[in-house]
This record gives C-alpha cells, structure tokens and sequence, in this order.
C-alpha cells in the first residue's frame, strides 16, 4: 500500500509511484493527481467524498479528478465507485436518471453499529449572542466538558478577524493588489491577504483619519479560540486551521491527543469538516454559516448543504449520541431545514428542478473564459473581443456579457470573464475548438493571461 500527495518529499513521491507502475502497491490512496498513476493490475477506483470541490484542478491542466476516474473506469472496463454523504448534484442526476446511468446504492446506518445520526438543530443569532456563540452553544459545550465528551467548533475562517475597521470614518483594512480585506491575525500582530500573501505589521492608527479607533470586525478561528478559553479556562482547546497545521505530523497527534481525551474542545476550519473519526466529540457548534447564503455563486446552496452535512458527521460517530447546533439568522432557510432532516434527497431534487428551470448544469454544459491583465484596458478589450467572435461562430451556444468576478482585482491583475452555455456537449465543443484558436492567435493573447474552464465550479 503507497500514497500520492503533496506532503510527500520529491523522493518518496517517485518511490511510492515507481511501486505503483511496477505492480509491487496492490493499493494506492491519493488525491486528485494520484488519478494519473499507472497501474498494471488495476481492478477498482474508488473516489471518497466525490463531492468535493478540491477534485477540481483549478490551474495549469484543468481537470476533474472524478470525470477522470470514470472515463479511465470505462476505457479498462472495471467499476468505479463514487462514495460520499451528499452527492454532487450532477453525481445525483445520474444516480437517480430513469435510464439507470449509475447504479444507486445508498447506506442506510453508520459504520460503527449502534451508532445512530446527530439531531441537528438550528440557534436563532440574534443581538443577545455575545462574542460570535450564542448562550445555547455555551450550555452545550458545559454538559460535555463534565460529561468527559468533546465538542467541535467549526468556524470555516482562520485568523482573529475579516477585518480591521475604524469607527470615526468607517475605514477598513484593504489589500492594494487584491479586491479584498487583509485578516487581522492577533497572535502575531500582523495584518494577511488570504489571497496574495502580502504581509504587514498590524496598526494602531487609522491612514485615513489618524484616529485610534481601530478595532477587528467580525470574528475568525483565532477570536473564538481566545473567547473559549476565557469562558472555560480549565478546559484543552486547540485551534486546528491552515496557520497551526503546518508540520506532517500535526494531524497525526491530532487524531492521537483527541482518542487520549487530551482535548476537550476542537476549534477549526473545513480542514475538520470530513474525514476525522473521533469516538468521544458529541458536539459540533458550527458558527457564521450565513455568509455562503450571500454567494453570487449558484452552486452556494449545495456546497454549503454538503460542508454542513460534513462537519455534521464528526458528532456522534460511536455509541454515544451527538448533536449539533448551527447558528444562523435563517433558521428556516431551505439549507437549514434540509441539514436538520437529514435528507439530502428532498433537497437535491429541490435543487434540481431550480436547476432545470434555469437550464443550469447538469441539464446544460458551460465554460467560462477568465482573463486577467496587468492593465485594464487590455483585459477589458480582449474579453470584448472574445464574446464578438463567440457570437459570430454559434448561435447555438449563449454568450453572456463578459463581467468583473466577485475578487475584480487578485494578485494585481485585473479580472474577467465570460459564461457560455449550451444545452448539448456537442455545440459546446464544436464552439470551443473554434474559440480557443481564435483566443491563441488574438493580437492581445500576449498581454493578457486567460484561460478556458470547461465544467467549472467556481464562479
């Protein structure tokens, strides 16, 4: 047995991929890449949480792990089996088509016997909730600590919080080469965009007033671990996000000080959202979901269902009862109603027939170009040109008005795209191979970085 992943030195990655080509790995686990790996005896693909949006290589050489998988699964005739709580929705189209294009096995208990499913509930956030917990989340995280149980507190944002913000002139802290706030980290005294990187000391006085108001908004991994040890300072929390994960083996004494009960509370990111068995956590409080319900992006319903159903699952996973409660100002939104029920199903034909009145995949196939430059003018013109010569080849695909994303500026580039839609593969393609030849040969096609994202899952 070998594994392929990023973690891996250079060496051991050869090593391991050496064993797996030369028939000696009778299994190899990996992630998205690991797809690619020669395999002279191969009888089976297996891809876990299919659902994921990691499986998607966003850079590069765009591909879809999981589509990868299949195609493979059908070139060498042999069974794939895509394996997950909360299927992607276009997994479940096919799971549930009358024409029976996947088999549908569903499973109807946990694995460990006895064990049954969370009872989910929903925290009404309103003025009273204190410090970004609401007193119900306290009381609840109180029964474990004497009962000897652990609890998980999921907030899917690391730092201490979103922003800096001043309160005599509403300034807030904004990175110069992103369209996005830098996160004040507190542990360091240091202000970070999540995007670029740029790193700078944390001020004290607002540049544009020169007041001292100046005070973090919002709320991040680093507050809430710096408000549970205050609430329960004769408790063991440990904050497990990207800036405390760093090593190898950080999620190897994870799993060991957590089967130990060296831990009480868990406070983390969506790095502990799936995949982590811990037989004493009966708690999971999940704080701020709110935020993906403003997404731009319509797969925001189903990505947040699925994060939720995930991290969900940490609780209750042995004999001992779990719960978790979700703190929202929407407890009745359709998100909240579905997670509570356990039923994926209602919610993903709900899902579906929104999907279908919308001709929205997957009962339509799309692209986007994505441009970004350096200059303005230059990213601005060629997306122009790119949607008139997209027009000009098919009228059988739509071409939507190229438009800023929701990050206008990354990295110091300036961004567009353009979403294109057809309701068969062929007519997509068809345009695309005329397109991307166009986009090659194109005046501005070396001033501008842009790339075509077939099937994309980021918007």
């Amino acid at each position: 047995l070998v594994s392929l992943h990023s973690h891996l030195t250079d060496i051991e990655r050869l090593d391991n991929w050496r064993k797996a080509k030369s028939g000696e790995a009778n299994i190899v686990i990996g992630t998205r890449l690991a797809i690619f790996t020669p395999m002279p005896f191969i009888k089976i693909i297996i891809i876990d949480e299919e659902h994921d949006m990691s499986f998607k290589q966003q850079d590069g050489l765009r591909y879809h792990a999981r589509d990868v998988a299949l195609v493979r699964a059908k070139n060498i005739n042999i069974p794939i089996i895509l394996g997950t709580a909360t299927p992607s929705l276009e997994s479940w189209h096919n799971a549930t088509r009358t024409d029976n294009k996947y088999n549908f096995l569903k499973l109807s208990f946990r694995a460990v016997k006895n064990a049954s499913l969370p009872e989910i509930k929903t925290l009404l956030v309103n003025d009273k909730t204190k410090n970004g917990i609401s007193r119900l989340l306290v009381d609840g995280i109180s029964d474990r600590l004497k009962r000897k149980e652990q609890s998980l507190i999921f907030i899917n944002r690391r730092g201490f919080a979103p922003t800096l913000f001043c309160s005599s002139c509403s300034w807030t802290s904004e990175c110069k080469r992103c369209s996005s706030r830098l996160v004040v980290h507190r542990k360091t005294n240091r202000l970070k965009c999540h995007h670029c990187g740029h790193d700078q000391n944390l001020i004290i006085q607002c540049p544009n007033c020169d007041s001292m108001n100046l005070r973090p908004l919002g709320s991040g991994t680093q507050k809430i671990e710096e408000v549970l040890n205050k609430l329960f300072p004769e408790a063991s929390i440990l904050r497990v996000d990207r800036d405390t994960t760093r090593s190898k083996k950080a999620l190897t004494l994870l799993h060991d000080r957590m089967n130990n009960r060296e831990i009480d509370i868990l406070v983390g990111t969506q790095m502990l959202a799936k995949g982590h068995d811990f037989p004493f956590l009966t708690l999971v409080g999940v704080l701020d979901a709110d935020n993906a319900l403003y997404s731009p992006d319509y797969r925001a319903p189903e990505k947040l269902f699925s994060q939720l159903m995930q991290v969900s699952g940490r609780a209750g996973r042995s004999n001992i009862k779990g719960e978790v409660l979700i703190q929202t100002a929407f407890p009745y939104n359709p998100v909240f109603e579905g997670v509570k029920k356990h039923n994926y199903e209602i919610f993903a034909q709900t899902l579906l027939q929104e999907r279908d009145q919308m001709r929205l995949p997957p009962y339509s196939f799309s692209a986007i170009l994505r441009v970004e430059s350096k200059q303005l003018r230059y990213g601005e013109q060629f997306i122009n040109d790119a949607a008139r010569f997209a027009e000009s080849v098919s009228n059988r695909v739509v071409i939507y008005d190229p438009v800023r994303p929701s990050i206008e500026r990354l990295k110091g580039y300036e961004r567009f795209q353009l979403f294109i839609q057809a309701d068969a593969r062929k007519d997509l393609q068809n345009l695309l191979s005329e397109w991307v030849d166009y986009l090659r040969q194109c005046a501005l096609a070396k001033r501008v970085k842009w790339s075509v994202d077939v099937d994309p899952i980021e918007f």
